[in-house]
């Protein structure tokens, strides 16, 4: 009898040395996450006194006399239940007198290139395009080709389109944004607008995850990563690029947009930063307030959002720091912002040993309880970092819920809190995820177009 309460009373020790090592790993990971998300938040206080509000009112920005040319992209493989209501939804709304919409299909796809063919029947302004390949290739691919045709019909034609404007088959677009880009793109070869996910109200918590996450993003940190001179990675809709930038781009890798990317958009805007051009983060607001933004539908089931959280995750933080690498010296808020863009397979494992270390003090609280055994006391150290990072989650939480109170109200500002958990078990799934995406990489598989199904708003739709 002596021997098993001896056995038992040393797993118990083992249980709670574990416990206080993944305790004290995960505490340590979330107070370096935790300082510097503060710092970008202090950083962002400081600007936003400097600067006032980030808003700028359409009225005020210098618009061309004449309308430039511009052409929206729209990459579309498997599309056909969506492509033709954005289409005709984007007809109606933009208020420019100069645009076309290339839509990027495939040979193999005939549901999408029907539904395509029969906005472009009533509408020359919308220029279907075929690859030569079948699909799906990778995104990149796929706006190649609109580019490759873009280049031939302004060259029949004799004329100069001055921009490239990104979109999905599923986004909403505003009337305005593309008046935004006309007035900006001259002295800014970049231009991002806010995006704004909508909030599937059947799938609150998945969907509403994202709203949570771009309502900071898009009001916070890209308007201040531009504003510190860092590199902007596009969000790969709303989002316009000179031709002159494009072109530069292609002379110097032999295509604008990289093929063998997972998050092509993310790294243009970043290869771009390198090579000079600026960009902009446009918070315009139009006569009645409302901001420009592109809003869309994101994922709204767990199994979507990790495969497209694992995407980002790869393409962003595992393969995206072996092919652009670091910014060059001096540039230390480069170098800060592509730490963080990195950071989130560091910050999982650590959010991982946070989770296993809560099971385990439970686990170890009710063997104490059973063997009547007292629990080891929690050191001064490790109390002091606990309390510390206490405060920087209350701190984060308080962040986020402005945040998406501002944009979506206060309702759901309550519910960016328990979606905060999450977005945290999607990310540790996503990041699984990621890491077999990247073996396969590394292994010399060929990047495929990892799309997930898209919806498009009824009320339009039926429009």
């Amino acid at each position: 009898m002596g021997g098993w309460l001896a056995m038992g009373e040393l797993v118990l020790a083992g249980l709670d040395a574990l416990v206080r090592e993944l305790t004290l790993f995960a505490a340590v990971g979330f107070l370096i996450g935790g300082i510097d998300d503060l710092l970008i938040d202090l950083t962002w206080l400081s600007h936003r006194l400097r600067q006032g509000t980030t808003r700028r009112p359409l009225r005020d920005l210098r618009h061309p006399r004449v309308p430039g040319r511009l052409a929206v992209f729209v990459p579309a493989w498997d599309e056909a239940p969506v492509i033709g209501a954005m289409l005709r939804t984007a007809l109606a709304r933009f208020e420019h007198s100069n645009f076309r919409l290339y839509v990027g299909c495939y040979p193999n796809d005939g549901a999408t290139l029907d539904a395509v063919a029969a906005v472009a029947e009533h509408d020359s302004r919308v220029r279907p395009v075929i690859g030569d390949k079948p699909g799906p290739t990778t995104k990149a691919d796929n706006l190649n080709a609109m580019w490759r045709a873009l280049r031939d019909d302004d060259a029949a034609a004799g004329v100069a389109t001055r921009a490239v404007v990104l979109h999905d088959a599923e986004d909403v677009v505003h009337p305005f944004e593309l008046v935004v880009f006309d007035a900006l793109i001259d002295r800014y070869p970049l231009v991002q607008i806010p995006v704004l996910p909508l909030i599937d109200p059947a799938a609150r918590l998945i969907s509403g995850h994202y709203a949570d996450e771009f309502a900071e993003s898009h009001s916070r940190q890209m308007v201040l990563r531009a504003a510190l001179g860092a590199g902007l990675p596009l969000s790969g809709v709303g989002c316009a690029i000179s031709t002159e930038l494009l072109a530069s781009l292609e002379e110097r890798h032999g295509t604008p947009f990289d093929q063998t990317s997972l998050t092509e958009d993310y790294e243009l805007g970043l290869r771009a930063g390198a090579l000079g051009f600026s960009a902009c983060f446009a918070r315009v607001e139009d006569a009645n307030g409302r901001l420009i933004a592109v809003r869309a539908f994101f994922p709204a089931t767990l199994e979507a959002a990790v495969r497209q959280k694992g995407r980002w995750m790869t393409g962003i933080a595992l393969a995206g720091w072996d092919r652009i690498g670091w910014a060059r010296a001096p540039q230390v808020a480069d170098h800060w912002m592509r730490m963080r863009d990195r950071r989130g397979p560091l910050a999982v494992v650590a959010l991982a040993a946070a989770y296993l270390a809560i099971l385990g003090w439970g686990l170890a609280a009710v063997a104490h309880v059973a063997t009547g055994i007292a629990a080891p006391p929690v050191g001064p150290g490790l109390r002091l970092v606990l309390t510390v990072n206490a405060g920087l989650l209350a701190w984060r939480l308080v962040c986020r819920f402005v945040a998406t109170q501002r944009t979506y109200g206060w309702r759901e500002g309550l519910w960016s809190v328990p979606r905060a958990i999450v977005a945290n078990i999607i990310a540790m799934l996503a990041a699984i995820r990621a890491v077999g995406q990247y073996l396969r990489i590394l292994a010399g598989a060929p990047p495929r177009w990892d799309k997930t199904a898209h919806v498009f708003p009824d009320e339009l739709a039926a429009s």
